[in-house]
């Protein structure tokens, strides 16, 4: 994976083992031998996009051959995909789609009178590299209403495909508080903690306005 956007493979995977509160010295062999928990399986939903671009990007806050960038706040996404033992999942497939800064996903489907972005489609795909690490630069979603009583919070889905398992999932921001009335959250019975982010502060070599949101993904076998 070629390092992008003025994101170091050094900062990424920097960011990524702070927020997971180990290091890659000795001690990380006594953290991986303990099984982690796997990352709870959600809906695909209905927006699945099937309107995108057939060009493999990381990056979703610009539209290829349009000069202007996404609207909303920044963020970098990042993490490891790895499986139950700690063990890096190589070349993992990691798809990204997500609704835009107002709430309103690029599909037909999506009846929201939000405003659309024309800078911005909501969906990308990228493998993961050697060590299972993946990330994409890309801005926070809005929240949206399912109907007259259900808002969902900001969150991002994921489709992630192993050599051998496959999880379709979503990534929440913690502190929102419409986490705790997420129907589709609050369903989750196991593990529901992995599927919350952390959220760390921008380092020098991003936009002092952004975010390194940090969340490490966990299949089963790999």
């Amino acid at each position: 994976m070629n390092d992008h956007q003025g994101l170091s493979r050094r900062h990424v995977l920097g960011m990524a083992i702070a927020a997971g509160g180990f290091t890659l010295s000795g001690a990380a062999s006594s953290v991986f031998a303990q099984a982690l928990k796997q990352t709870p399986g959600e809906i695909l939903g209905p927006f699945y996009p099937v309107l995108r671009s057939v060009e493999k990007s990381a990056d979703l806050t610009t539209v290829p051959r349009k000069p202007g960038r996404a609207a909303g706040q920044v963020i970098y996404v990042m993490g490891r995909v790895r499986n139950v033992q700690g063990q890096p999942v190589k070349g993992a497939r990691v798809e990204l789609w997500q609704a835009n800064t107002h709430g309103r996903y690029v599909h037909p489907s999506d009846t929201n009178p939000a405003p659309l972005d024309p800078n911005f489609e909501g969906f990308a795909i990228q493998d993961a590299d050697a060590e299972g690490r993946y990330r994409f630069k890309t801005i926070k979603p809005g929240a949206y209403p399912v109907n007259a009583n259900w808002m969902r919070p900001p969150h991002l889905h994921f489709e992630v495909t192993g050599k051998i398992n496959r999880v379709i999932t979503q990534m929440y921001f913690p502190g929102e508080s419409l986490n705790d009335k997420d129907l589709l959250l609050q369903n989750v019975r196991a593990n529901k903690g992995g599927l919350i982010a952390k959220v760390l502060p921008p380092t020098s070599d991003v936009e002092p306005d952004s975010r390194l949101v940090v969340w490490d993904i966990v299949l089963d076998k790999g």
